[in-house]
């Protein structure tokens, strides 16, 4: 079955930078999409990054762009989400997800079928 296992939250200093990693595994599919979204306190899950597998098309929510940046390793099965300039909006659980979002839906939940089960990113 499907698994994706994030990694590498924590907590840093406004300013700093992290790295979170997602393992993904019993993915058969050939073409698909992997995103990054993330769910602060009281507030809904919001896409913040994606990438399709295929064409290495890489998609961005405004709030992070130029900070942010997605990339993917097919020999490690592993997408990347390395966050730099973080500030204290960028508090939140982060997830990865994996699917087949419809044109201009990377940024929906609806649109992806699996889920891994977070890493919490605090910045103070």
């Amino acid at each position: 079955h499907v698994q994706l296992v994030e990694s590498g939250g924590g907590s840093v200093e406004v300013g700093g930078s992290l790295t979170l990693s997602c393992e993904f595994s019993g993915y058969t599919y050939a073409r698909y999409c992997m995103g990054w979204f993330r769910q602060a306190r009281g507030k809904e899950r919001e896409g913040v990054a994606a990438i399709y597998t295929a064409a290495g098309l890489t998609q961005y929510a405004d709030s992070i762009k130029g900070r942010f940046t997605i990339s993917l390793d097919n020999a490690k099965n592993t997408v990347y989400l390395e966050m730099n300039s973080l500030n204290p909006e960028d508090t939140a659980m982060y997830y990865c997800a994996a699917g087949w979002p419809a044109g201009g839906m990377w940024d929906r939940t609806s649109e992806y079928k699996y889920w891994g089960q977070g890493t919490q990113v605090t910045v103070s």
